[in-house]
């Protein structure tokens, strides 16, 4: 690795000395100071809310916009706390788990495995959970500084699931894995590229969704589960959640698809509201004015 991505590397270990209590008080301090300060991402993360929580008067948005910001500082300062830790120790965090048997029936089948975790809790720390229960690949789109993908291979050791690029010679090997049988992980809710997705309502307002996974399980007859590790209050550690998939996933119609895929992130969502990474910006599209841009549109 070069010098400056070891040098980060030490960074971690040093930090994953340091107890999970301790990393989520400096990460919820650096959410309200990100507040504080009106950055982008808390402008984004309170449009948002606006759009998915239209009721709430200025009071209530403005406290769920707080504890909303520490869930996300928490995401940044945990990630030292599970990759600077070995894996299995990591591990050792986690105090619950609910719909193993889910996936335990889906591995057994035969038929192959889809995991769609979303932008939700430590996804870290459920790569480490799913790749101790078996062999799996994960679709990503590389780093923009290259070293960074050897850091990542680095911090997560024997666990490490294999990273298959988003683009064709990648989707080509998740059919190929599914097909054998095998588990593939997906970011449902990351946004596709223009011409790669479909518009379906995600929480009441049409977001472009991706239409890879829902063509993946009809093709492949793959079982699909959501999944994501909660966040557990006073950094008591994390449970992990395994959901089926909502009805119509596999179907033909890839707006019925769509709908039902972003329904089954809804569903995860709304057992941890506040730890969903709210500051992406999910409602822009090439072709629409951004609400994140035009506050007219929200």
């Amino acid at each position: 690795m070069r010098f400056d991505i070891t040098l980060l590397y030490l960074v971690l270990r040093l930090f994953g000395k340091l107890p999970l209590r301790t990393l989520h008080r400096m990460g919820a301090a650096i959410g309200r100071f990100s507040l504080w300060r009106h950055s982008r991402t808390a402008h984004n993360t309170s449009v948002n809310l606006r759009i998915v929580r239209r009721g709430l008067d200025e009071a209530a948005h403005a406290a769920l916009l707080r504890e909303v910001m520490e869930e996300s500082g928490k995401s940044a300062t945990e990630i030292a706390g599970i990759w600077g830790r070995d894996a299995e120790r990591a591990l050792d965090l986690v105090r619950d788990v609910r719909g193993e048997a889910l996936f335990d029936a889906a591995l057994a089948a035969g038929k192959g495995v889809i995991i769609a975790a979303p932008h939700l809790g430590c996804w870290e720390l459920l790569n480490y959970w799913l790749c101790r229960k078996t062999p799996m690949a994960i679709l990503y789109r590389p780093p923009r500084i290259a070293a960074v993908e050897g850091l990542l291979r680095k911090v997560r050791g024997a666990l490490a699931p294999e990273q298959v690029r988003a683009e064709g010679a990648g989707v080509r090997t998740l059919y190929k894995r599914l097909a054998g049988g095998g588990t593939v992980g997906i970011l449902p809710d990351q946004k596709p590229r223009a011409g790669e997705g479909e518009f379906a309502s995600f929480f009441g307002r049409d977001a472009l969704t991706m239409v890879l996974l829902p063509r993946l399980a009809a093709r492949t007859g793959a079982t699909v589960l959501f999944a994501f590790a909660e966040r557990l209050p006073e950094g008591a550690g994390y449970r992990i959640h395994l959901l089926p998939a909502p009805e119509g996933l596999a179907d033909a119609d890839l707006a019925v698809a769509c709908r039902a895929l972003n329904q089954g992130v809804e569903n995860c969502v709304e057992l941890a509201f506040a730890q969903y990474q709210w500051h992406y910006k999910r409602y822009s599209a090439d072709d629409r004015p951004s609400p994140y841009d035009h506050p007219e549109v929200i």
